[in-house]
């Protein structure tokens, strides 16, 4: 007998062994329709996996998340099918699924243009249509190293070669096509309703540059036809709020040639930069921390100390100097250890807290860079904390409450909370790791909010609790952190004089609220489409002539407004009041004021907000009580 307990508690007794889709079809009909995959004591399975002795059982259908990535890796399978059914000769790499999608690498003797994407999407619903079963086979490793080297596929043969001698692997066949992958997929095509090819690329085989340059294929499934027409009015939308075209659209910021990852900020762009960079100076000073500035510079020998030579050197420029190697600082961190032992400390000087708008730089790959949101030379707004091991929580649960006051005051409600634990690559013990891990777990329950667990993508000197926000299209965005080292302050020297008059070394926290300046400002763009919210646009007030006649009155008001602190556009160009008008809405500005003969009279101003809202006509006083309650509630 074999007992299958589901997720209601109830058990379900069969005389032999039995497949996860004929516990489901002794369920209901519907459900062995629906089935798409089984979870067998929390391992994602077929439905063909065999059940030979008592287990816990749930059917994965569509409404699961893990039916949607099943459905996922599956469409990008019927992708290679489609294009081998199409394109014999192209040699198939490999196919993750990805956010909201999937993606597979090919091989073949010229570039696929945009009309192969439209007949290889349109081969791929015709397989569908045919509701081929699936079906897993295992072969041992050699075997299927021979298989694939039979029919020509060098990638996959090569593929296996790397997995250990003697181990067995899992082929998928549906039609024709045989892939080799770990599974689990859908039981047949026929379930693989809702997909599109999005866009091609190219991408080295394994990541290399010095490999063959492959062609990888990008697409998007879904369950629903709904939700992947909701994903791509989604992208439509992101691709109006691309940082980069309002960047130039609004003349903030540009990138060239001779400064590759380096951002070129305009007048504007500063403008929203040093908002953000004032609010967070005001942040720091309230919070009890002195800002420091360290070098841009430092000598290899400080950076073999504490560890990133090793651990981090390829992401490092470097520079030579009378004999010596320097490095460009990738994070701020070291500096602000030597500015910590500049003096003896004492467990009363503890916590003691340091902040740094630190310039970075990391030689990220070229074919990373992003706009603003991914550079190679960037600013954070930087922070350690100096104390001992018993003050970790007090500081980590304040700070938590601090940046979670920064977000709302940038306009972001929905925060989610991760863990990040420890790398395979990593400096300190276990039982350090085991320590500092444990207290960012009881610093979130203090803070009572639930998190998320990352195993493995720590840094290599600590694990860390990273801040995720949602902007107004639910994409998420990984900005603020709070890491916890116990590692690099005694790596590089630091003690405190304790109590009993020894000396500890002391506990180092790292943390960010905003991270990269630069990737913010970029989140930020997108998140109000341009629209930036008053208190951070780079032009506040566009004030408006109708004629020459208001000129000196027009000057007058926008002179006020300047005085108050608000930064001021004034237009006096003889040109027609709507083309002003609508010139001053496309640059997206929060409020415009046109005068008129009436106004100029009545020493008043007609006042218009963004998105051609009229505001009517109102004394200058009132708008500029207006305009500061807005500033200050950052409404």
């Amino acid at each position: 007998m074999v007992s299958v307990r589901l997720p209601d508690g109830s058990q379900r007794q069969f005389e032999s062994a039995v497949t996860v889709a004929q516990v489901a079809a002794s369920i209901g009909t519907g459900l062995a329709k629906a089935a798409l995959a089984g979870k067998v004591n929390g391992k994602l399975v077929d439905t063909s996996y065999l059940i030979e002795q008592d287990a816990d059982l749930a059917i994965v259908t569509d409404k699961d998340p893990d039916g949607l990535d099943v459905i996922r890796h599956s469409t990008a399978h019927l992708l290679a099918y489609a294009v081998k059914e199409l394109f014999p000769e192209a040699q198939v790499t490999i196919g993750p699924v990805i956010d909201n999608g999937f993606y597979y690498d090919f091989s073949y003797k010229r570039p696929f243009t945009p009309e192969d994407l439209q007949a290889i999407e349109k081969k791929m619903a015709e397989l569908a249509k045919k509701d081929e079963p699936v079906t897993r086979k295992v072969l041992p490793r050699d075997e299927a190293v021979a298989y694939f080297k039979s029919i020509g596929e060098a990638y996959k043969a090569e593929i296996i070669e790397s997995i250990p001698q003697g181990e067995d692997v899992s082929l998928y066949s549906k039609g024709n096509f045989t892939d080799l992958c770990r599974g689990p997929h859908v039981p047949s095509t026929g379930k693989l309703k809702v997909f599109k090819l999005m866009k091609l690329a190219g991408a080295y085989w394994r990541g290399d540059s010095k490999n063959e340059m492959l062609q990888r294929v990008y697409g998007t499934a879904w369950a629903k036809k709904e939700d992947q027409e909701a994903y791509l009015h989604m992208l439509e939308e992101a691709e109006k709020r691309d940082h980069r075209k309002l960047g130039k659209a609004l003349d903030l910021f540009h990138f060239q040639d001779e400064a590759p990852g380096l951002v070129f900020w305009h007048p504007k762009g500063w403008t929203v930069w040093q908002q953000v960079e004032q609010y967070m100076r005001h942040v720091y000073r309230e919070s009890g921390y002195q800002e420091v500035k360290a070098p841009q510079i430092l000598d290899r020998s400080l950076w073999e100390k504490t560890g990133h030579w090793q651990n981090y050197r390829e992401n490092m420029f470097v520079t030579e100097s009378e004999n010596r190697n320097y490095a460009l600082k990738p994070m701020n961190c070291p500096g602000h250890v030597q500015i910590y032992n500049s003096d003896l400390r004492s467990y009363r000087d503890l916590p003691l807290r340091y902040g740094e708008f630190g310039q970075c730089h990391r030689n990220e790959p070229s074919g990373a860079l992003h706009g603003i949101m991914r550079v190679r030379g960037f600013t954070q707004d930087d922070g350690h904390i100096f104390c001992t091991e018993e003050q970790i929580q007090g500081e980590v649960t304040a700070f938590h409450e601090q940046a979670m006051s920064v977000y709302k005051d940038f306009g972001f409600s929905e925060i989610s909370i991760k863990i990040a634990l420890r790398p395979d690559s990593r400096i300190g013990s276990d039982e350090t790791w085991d320590r500092a891990e444990e207290t960012l777990r009881s610093a979130l329950r203090a803070c009572g909010v639930t998190w998320e667990e990352l195993p493995g993508e720590g840094a290599f000197y600590g694990p860390k609790i990273e801040y995720h926000l949602k902007d107004s299209l639910g994409r998420p965005w990984q900005v603020g952190t709070m890491q916890v080292d116990f590692s690099m302050p005694g790596r590089l020297g630091a003690e405190y004089v304790a109590d009993d008059n020894t000396r500890k070394v002391p506990v180092m926290l790292h943390r960010a609220i905003v991270g990269s300046m630069e990737r913010f400002v970029g989140i930020l763009i997108e998140n109000h489409a341009g629209a930036l919210p008053l208190w951070l646009a780079p032009v506040q007030i566009a004030v408006l002539n109708i004629s020459d006649a208001q000129s000196d009155y027009a000057q007058g008001v926008a002179q006020n407004l300047k005085k108050q602190g608000f930064r001021v556009h004034l237009d006096l160009r003889n040109e027609k009041i709507t083309y002003k008008i609508r010139e001053h809405s496309v640059k997206k500005l929060p409020y415009i004021v046109v005068i008129g003969d009436k106004e100029r009279d009545a020493n008043t101003v007609a006042v218009r907000a963004r998105g051609n809202v009229d505001l009517g006509v109102m004394p200058v006083d009132a708008l500029v009580e207006r305009l500061k309650h807005e500033v200050d509630t950052k409404a």
